[in-house]
């Protein structure tokens, strides 16, 4: 009875919290790129499901089927040498599973690390994503922008985002957006994203960095082009500018609010050289080269100044 008692407890304990729980946000996409990777989740899940199942079935099955009689003790079971068609079906169920997860991912790694197909003909946004000590600094180059702990992006439009750290190895997810990518201290990464609508969204640090990891977290809002470009013409009229030695504060570990500078610390305090491929079959070189062409386009607007 109080085995019963504890398992009805526990039933209405969890069915309790999980009715105050608001959905999981890799589930709810906002975007192409978490939209596919969400398919993927329910996919697996289901297969997952039916597998589990089934085999609770068969089991139920034998427990039931070959439970125990009341033969005598010296009854010996007939000699069996085997069921080519179980031991066939027992290797290879597992084997299709195994090789149809293997394609599903493959092709979904090419169309994540990709610029959405959706908005293959639109020129994407650049923005360079640098992880400290524990803060988000997210600097857009052609808008001559930068801001900490939040990030404003438009709706329709690919946006390529430049990851590297200067600390800790960190990692840059968006759950509504997309998977999360590592930004590190020698590497710059890139990351494809879109946004299909506006709203606000979450993003965070996903890889353990110190101490204030867990607050390690920042703000996203998915406007229209147009209220994006207004925004940028009201921080240009209103933030003040960043300079090398306000950056190098900001470098400081520590938790900050969220602030807006004019212009990017990408001039005097540029990312790392060295790229890695963002989609299937980039070119390094290309990203290097456009990349070197930024700092030197900054370091003329910054002189020019």
């Amino acid at each position: 009875m109080k085995v019963k008692s504890a398992l009805l407890m526990l039933v209405f304990t969890i069915a309790t919290v999980l009715t105050g729980c608001e959905p999981l946000m890799v589930l709810d996409p906002k975007g192409p790129q978490a939209e596919r990777q969400a398919h993927d989740i329910i996919l697996s899940i289901g297969i997952m499901s039916f597998i589990v199942i089934v085999v609770f079935a068969i089991l139920i099955y034998v427990l039931i089927k070959y439970r125990a009689s009341k033969a005598s003790p010296d009854y010996e079971p007939p000699h069996i040498e085997g069921n080519k068609w179980v031991e066939l079906i027992c290797v290879g169920i597992p084997i299709v599973i195994v090789t149809y997860f293997s394609i599903v991912s493959v092709q979904s790694n090419y169309i994540v690390e990709a610029k959405p197909q959706a908005y293959a003909d639109k020129e994407p946004l650049i923005i360079y994503a640098s992880s400290s000590d524990w803060k988000w600094h997210f600097s857009y180059p052609e808008e001559n922008i930068e801001t900490v702990n939040y990030l404003y992006i438009p709706t329709d439009r690919p946006i390529e985002f430049k990851l590297y750290s200067y600390g800790p190895i960190t990692s840059f997810w968006i759950p509504q957006l997309g998977g999360q990518k590592y930004a590190m201290s020698d590497m710059t990464t890139t990351l494809h994203l879109a946004a299909d609508e506006p709203g606000e969204m979450m993003g965070r640090n996903a890889n353990f960095s110190g101490k204030g990891f867990a607050e390690n977290m920042f703000n996203v809002t998915a406007m229209s082009q147009k209220d994006f470009d207004k925004w940028v013409k009201d921080v240009k009229k209103t933030a003040k500018p960043l300079t090398k030695e306000e950056f190098n504060k900001l470098l400081k570990p520590g938790h900050l609010g969220q602030m807006t500078f004019t212009g990017t610390h990408l001039g005097f305090n540029p990312p790392p050289e060295h790229h890695q491929m963002g989609a299937p079959g980039e070119k390094e070189g290309h990203s290097d080269d456009s990349h070197m062409e930024m700092n030197m386009d900054m370091s003329d607007h910054q002189d020019h100044n």
